[in-house]
């Protein structure tokens, strides 16, 4: 599917659900308009040509009268479907935002609920809805004019016909009977290319519908591996950045010109503010994106230099915002793995200290999640996230606040099971709180995309600098929750 060749940039610019709408309304109002217009265009080539043949053979002039009528019928069509297209063209477009509201008002109606704004998004579709049926109806009145007046223009064809075969008639150049076999023809000669016209005015929403679907089609797909690239066998797990700058616009720079390097088997933490860059240094790492400038080594060779294949198979990734497939549970820790045993799946759920939950589930292992239903809690969404890395065993572990949504007790206990899973392995957490980050062989404070202090946690409060305010902060801040608990 084309969508599987997209980069990650063109799924974070497009609406979900606008992206549905070209996969699903505009695919499908093409393929069906297509069909149709493929059995009518060849049943009309055949009528048409039998006719004209016919006719030629009986009388070239009245032919010639006949047929006048097939240019005013195309310069009419011609007229109308240049105004009927901007609103089929629109008409998707609207369908495809409306189709965006949609999804998202699902996918975030328990906030809907929350903020008791269930009027205001009502109030939200029914003007969008408006809006479209609006274009839809202008679109379908400029359509509407088609017919009538094609219908006018055969009319006046057959009055023609009439009025030069009575002049033949007159003239001993025609008989009567040939005159009225060929009002006869030219009706069947003119209503296919009435039909065809028809036909032509409803390909305007085809035509729409493919244009939005050529979009994606069109779209560049994720850069293809260089043509010396190698697989990355065997990763040591030695990470290099080199001068890396980095922007999603043009007009902003999130990393500037960063530099650092990580040896095979260290724990980095990166923290900072949010918004600083640290999530877009694993975006970089994992190639999910490209560096605009300088470059990003694995085991000191440019990533770009191995095929991306091989090298996300040397990644373990827990990201912050989790996400789980329709299947069963045993099937969503495996997603990493999938030739892992139900052995390695249960041991990797006990290290990730998801095995006691699952098993508390009505069939444990087997039980059916469906997709992002509210069936788990988020921390145990995180938790069976977590299994899902851990079976991987991968040479480079990233965790993007892997511990967000867990309570204390669980944090614990999962900071032991990692502890466990990160020997040996480079690991980079991202994390805000700094309780998480202690024991990190290297600390990277991330600010305005620039590494502004690195260090271990004892030498970074003794330098008193950034991190040591934000060490401070949520120190006072924990001290306070602590006094007052009924907070």
């Amino acid at each position: 599917m084309r969508l599987q060749q997209l980069p990650l940039k063109f799924f974070d610019t497009h609406p979900h659900g606008d992206i549905m709408s070209r996969l699903t309304n505009d695919t499908d109002t093409v393929s069906t308009i297509i069909s149709q217009a493929t059995t009518q265009f060849a049943t009309a080539g055949i009528i048409v040509a039998g006719s004209l043949a016919a006719m030629l053979g009986m009388n070239v002039v009245l032919t010639l009268a006949s047929v006048i009528t097939v240019p005013m019928v195309a310069i009419l069509t011609k007229f109308v479907t240049k105004r009927t297209r901007r609103y089929f063209r629109r008409q998707q477009e609207e369908l495809g935002q409306l189709d965006g509201l949609i999804e998202e008002t699902i996918y975030g109606y328990k906030m809907v609920k929350a903020f008791n704004r269930q009027q205001n998004v009502k109030d939200h579709f029914n003007q969008m809805n408006d809006s479209l049926r609006l274009t839809s109806t202008k679109a379908q009145i400029w359509a509407g004019f088609l017919m009538p007046f094609a219908n006018v223009i055969t009319n006046v064809g057959f009055a023609g016909i009439a009025c030069v075969g009575g002049v033949l008639v007159v003239n001993g150049m025609a008989t009567v009977g040939i005159v009225t076999s060929f009002i006869s023809y030219t009706r069947q000669m003119v209503r296919p290319v009435i039909d065809i016209a028809g036909v032509f005015n409803s390909l305007q929403t085809a035509i729409a519908g493919a244009e939005r679907v050529f979009d994606v089609i069109d779209e560049m797909p994720e850069p293809a591996d260089s043509p010396d690239a190698v697989p990355l066998s065997e990763p040591r797990g030695d990470v290099e950045f080199r001068n890396v700058s980095f922007s999603y616009r043009n007009d902003k720079k999130v990393l500037k010109n960063i530099s650092f390097l990580v040896h095979s088997g260290q724990k980095v933490a990166l923290v900072g503010a949010t918004g600083a860059g640290k999530t877009t240094i694993v975006n970089l790492l994992t190639r999910f994106y490209d560096v605009n400038e300088g470059q990003v080594l694995v085991d000191n060779k440019d990533i770009r230099k191995y095929t991306r294949s091989s090298l996300r198979d040397c990644f373990s990734v827990v990201l912050q915002d989790t996400h789980l497939f329709t299947g069963t549970v045993r099937d969503n820790i495996r997603y990493s793995k999938p030739d892992a045993t139900d052995e390695e799946v249960r041991q990797a759920a006990v290290t990730a200290n998801a095995h006691g939950f699952i098993m508390s589930m009505p069939k444990g292992y087997d039980t059916i999640l469906s997709g992002n239903s509210d069936i788990l809690s988020e921390g145990q969404r995180q938790l069976i996230s977590i299994a899902r890395a851990v079976l991987r065993k991968a040479a480079i572990l990233i965790l993007d606040e892997a511990t967000s949504s867990v309570d204390t007790r669980t944090e614990f206990h999962i900071k032991e099971a990692m502890e466990h899973l990160m020997k040996g392995r480079t690991t980079f957490f991202i994390a805000h709180r700094l309780s998480t980050v202690q024991n990190a062989d290297v600390i990277m404070v991330i600010n305005d995309g620039k590494v502004e202090e690195i260090g271990t946690h004892r030498s970074l409060l003794e330098r008193k600098g950034s991190y040591y305010r934000m060490y401070q902060s949520q120190y006072k801040l924990t001290r306070i929750i602590d006094q007052y608990p009924e907070f």
